[in-house]
């Protein structure tokens, strides 16, 4: 994604976008991580020795952003409400740190992590 200011371009990269996110969703409450292996355009990103790419696929057009997000749940929670702040922190992150518009942040829980 280029943007183009008054000296010069801004060019985020879409694996700041991934990094961003990936981050965002370990950091939310009531997901115990990422689920499946969609490694999108080879992103292999770690942060906190955990692959956030995986469970993750992020679309950049322009200034607009789609993300799919594949996550696993907290046994116990309220698992439409984790997902729900799921949604808000990844939105707020996206376009606060990055000014870019989020048109969709999909969620698919595909498993629940039991203790």
């Amino acid at each position: 994604m280029e943007r183009e200011i008054q000296k010069g371009l801004v060019d985020i990269s879409d694996g700041v976008v991934s990094s961003i996110v990936g981050r965002v969703v370990l950091e939310t409450p009531g997901i115990a991580g990422m689920s499946g292996s969609n490694i999108t355009k080879g992103w292999a990103q770690r942060l906190s020795g955990r692959n956030v790419s995986k469970g993750l696929s992020v679309e950049v057009k322009e200034v607009d952003v789609a993300i799919d997000l594949r996550v696993i749940v907290n046994y116990g929670c309220v698992i439409q409400e984790v997902c729900y702040i799921l949604q808000q922190n990844v939105r707020n992150a996206v376009e606060t740190m990055m000014g870019l518009s989020l048109v969709a942040v999909n969620v698919k829980v595909e498993k629940v992590a039991i203790p």
